[in-house]
This record gives structure tokens, sequence and C-alpha cells, in this order.
């Protein structure tokens, strides 16, 4: 990271639950923080003048590359980004030219975003891309002979899926960008309520065991929306992490390979042959790839 002058980061969904504690710990350390958001009128209110607000639609690659171009035509670099902005087991859902949402949203959004940012990312000895991922991964490998449930949805695969996708796209970008002094992270922020639930109906949180039936969370695991925050933070930021990249984070420490129940990344989300393999799927559906 450059240590001259303010740090700017740049956090997609950075104003509501993960992503807005966030936002709050980074301009607390001084950084200037600009909030791409799919409803800026909500940004702004959540942030008032905390951050730069800005429109962005990941599920849309035209609005990708319209907030790619105004940033860069600032002029400014980027020493950070974490790319926040997710949804979750939402109901089968297309956008652009037909994608299944989640893996829209949460992948192909991020994918072109940063690779429409590079410029500014690898410009002035480069940064950290912070992928913000779920031990969801582990409800799906890439299903790479349907990667758009084209036959069958399932919502939660679907998720799974996308957040396999982020913890690969860390992998490969890490690859292919450490030579230019950028390096990437994925991680699991933990369990927590926030409005990323905002698809699940209330009896099948209950089913799970999160909340009662008034709403109110059960699960002692879970951790607070500023404890979930802490993981990505840590990820963008901390010099324990200085000449690594491509790994899987959680609990502000580098987790371990993992192919029972216990803590950590399934094998098949940080295989660089499926991260290469994705990269040039993604780079193919997107039609953007900065780092050939």
């Amino acid at each position: 990271m450059r240590s001259s002058g303010l740090d700017l980061a740049i956090v997609t969904g950075g104003y509501s639950g993960l992503g807005l504690e966030t936002t709050k710990a980074l301009t607390g350390a001084g950084a200037q923080v600009v909030v791409p958001a799919r409803r800026p009128d909500a940004a702004r209110e959540a942030l008032g003048d905390l951050a730069e607000i800005d429109e962005l639609d990941l599920g849309s690659l035209d609005s990708v590359q319209a907030f790619a171009d105004r940033f860069l035509a600032s002029g400014r670099s980027v020493d950070i980004v974490i790319d926040n902005a997710a949804i979750m087991a939402a109901p089968e859902t297309r956008v652009g030219p037909g994608w299944e949402a989640q893996f829209a949203t949460n992948h192909l959004g991020h994918f072109a975003l940063v690779n429409r940012l590079w410029p500014a990312i690898a410009a002035d000895g480069g940064g950290r891309v912070v992928s913000v991922s779920s031990t969801g991964h582990r409800r799906s490998d890439i299903r790479w002979d349907d990667l758009e449930f084209r036959r069958g949805y399932d919502k939660w695969e679907a998720y799974g899926q996308a957040k396999t996708a982020n913890v690969l796209f860390a992998v490969q970008l890490d690859a292919l960008g450490k030579d230019s002094g950028v390096r990437a992270f994925a991680l699991h922020p933990g369990g927590i309520l926030t409005p990323l639930q905002r698809h699940l109906p209330r009896e099948e949180m209950v089913a799970f065991g999160w909340i009662d039936e008034d709403g109110n969370p059960l699960n002692p695991g879970f951790k607070s929306p500023e404890q979930g925050a802490a993981t990505q933070v840590w990820a963008a930021t901390s010099p324990q992490l200085d000449g690594l990249g491509g790994v899987f984070c959680e609990d502000c420490e580098v987790a371990e390979v993992s192919t029972d129940d216990a803590p950590g990344v399934r094998p098949y989300a940080v295989d660089p042959a499926s991260a290469a393999r994705l990269w040039t799927v993604s780079a193919e559906l997107t039609g953007v790839n900065a780092l050939r």
C-alpha cells in the first residue's frame, strides 16, 4: 500500500450492514472512501458527508463502466478496493444478458469493476483488493456446465457458487497483479444479521436457528456488524499481510484449507487452475480483461 498521503478506498455497498461499518472504520483511520451505490439516495442518508457517493449497479456492465470512467477521469489512484456488495439466496432473477443475478452481482460485476479500475489500482506502486466471500462457498463449487442455472435453480447453490467465485477471483487477481504491486485477498466475515438476509423469509431464518419468532437473534456465534467488518478492514490494511496474497482470511487471520467442518476454505475455492479458468470465462462474459 502506498505510504504517502491519505489512502483512498472504494467500498461497494459501503452504506449498509458490513459495508457501512467498513466505511466508518476506514474513514475513522483517516482514509478517503468512495462508496459506489445502487441506491445513492439511501447511501447519502446513511453516510452524510462521511464518504464520497457515486452510482453503481453491479448487475449492469454499462453502469460499471460509467462509474469506472467517472472515477478514472478524476485522475486519482486507489489504495484499497473492497468488493463488499452482495445479494444472498435471492429468488431466481436474470440481469444483463440473462445472467443469474447472484453470480452476476456478486462476482461478474466486481470482476468488471476491478478490471475497469485497474489503471488506478496499479498506479503508484499498487494496492489491495479484498473480495468478501463467505462460508457459503462450501455450498457449491463452480458449476462449469451450467453457470447460469438454466437446468433448475436453487437459491443456496447459486449463492454458494457466487461466493466460491469471489475466492477464485482473489486467487487469480493476486497471481496476475502481484508483479504490479497489487495483492488480493478473500475472506469470510462471520455470521452476521444484516440487510443481506432481505430475501429470506422469517420462517426460514427461524428454522435455521438464527432468530426466534419475534425476530430476535438466537445464534450465539453470530457477530455484530462491527465485528464482521473487522476481517475485511484487516485484510485491506494490516501490515501482517505484507508480501502475501491470494489467501483466504477469517477472524483476522489467514485461514487453513479445510475439507471438513473445521473453519477454513474448501480446496476447490483456492485451486489455481480453477481460478485461471474462471478468470477466462469471466473475461469472455464481460468483455473486460485488463490483465491479459
